[in-house]
């Protein structure tokens, strides 16, 4: 894990959500809010039978696909019912917003990141617009340098591709480049596979896992969240 000194190639890579934000609570809050109200509004199924086809939507679609609505009013209506689809997504889109917040001590641990002489960036299996609209309305886009995102890589974490490019990107060298995040596989493994740190905050890591380190002797640090990376790095 790489330390303190005044070397300015030391480079912090952040994932952004539930790393930097709990991204999973508020986005399940604006959802149900969402389907609420197209329910309210004439969608023909209870607010858990639409939720439910919601989910296997999202799950078929991925998170970052643009459409689920407009998915949904097709399943359950045959056909796209366009008030029930904007409904659903200025409602979501409002409720989410209104609960985007950092982590209680994310401010402070980038504070302390950029003070220690860190560089920091993002690396994210994301779209890159949505990331930054993260950042901004969070007021935390001025402490990154570089957003890298695998919409503009074209490959995602734990690819080594782009850990690689964001290394090329912020000119930082492996070993003296650490990786955060919350998922073991994606931020962890693949950054270590790309020569770097890595520090796990947030994480539902299982103790296989955590015996997998063991034995294999990886740098991955187990952080019970955001703050502890203030008496790590």
């Amino acid at each position: 894990m790489i330390g303190r000194n005044n070397d300015d190639d030391r480079v912090v890579f952040f994932d952004v959500d539930d790393t930097l934000l709990d991204t999973s609570t508020f986005a399940q809050t604006a959802r149900k809010a969402a389907i609420g109200l197209m329910v309210d509004n004439g969608l023909p199924l209870d607010k858990d039978e639409a939720y439910g086809v919601l989910k296997t939507i999202i799950r078929k679609k991925g998170s970052n696909y643009g459409k689920h609505f407009n998915v949904l009013t097709q399943v359950v209506l045959g056909r796209e019912d366009p008030m029930l689809v904007a409904l659903g997504m200025i409602t979501y889109h409002n409720v989410k917003m209104a609960l985007l917040k950092p982590f209680a001590e994310t401010i402070d641990s980038l504070i302390y990141l950029k003070s220690q002489g860190y560089r920091l960036a993002v690396i994210s299996n994301g779209i890159t617009i949505k990331q930054w609209e993260k950042l901004v309305r969070l007021n935390i886009y001025s402490f990154f340098d570089e957003v890298i995102t695998s919409e503009e890589v074209g490959a995602k974490k734990p690819d080594k591709i782009i850990y690689d490019v964001a290394l090329r990107k912020m000119k930082g060298v492996p070993d003296k480049s650490v990786m955060i995040g919350n998922k073991f596989r994606e931020d962890a493994l693949g950054a270590v596979n790309a020569g770097m740190g890595a520090i796990l905050v947030n994480s539902d890591i299982t103790e296989e896992d955590r015996e997998y380190i063991k034995k294999e002797q990886l740098d991955i640090t187990i952080a019970e969240s955001i703050g502890d990376i203030n008496t790590i790095l």
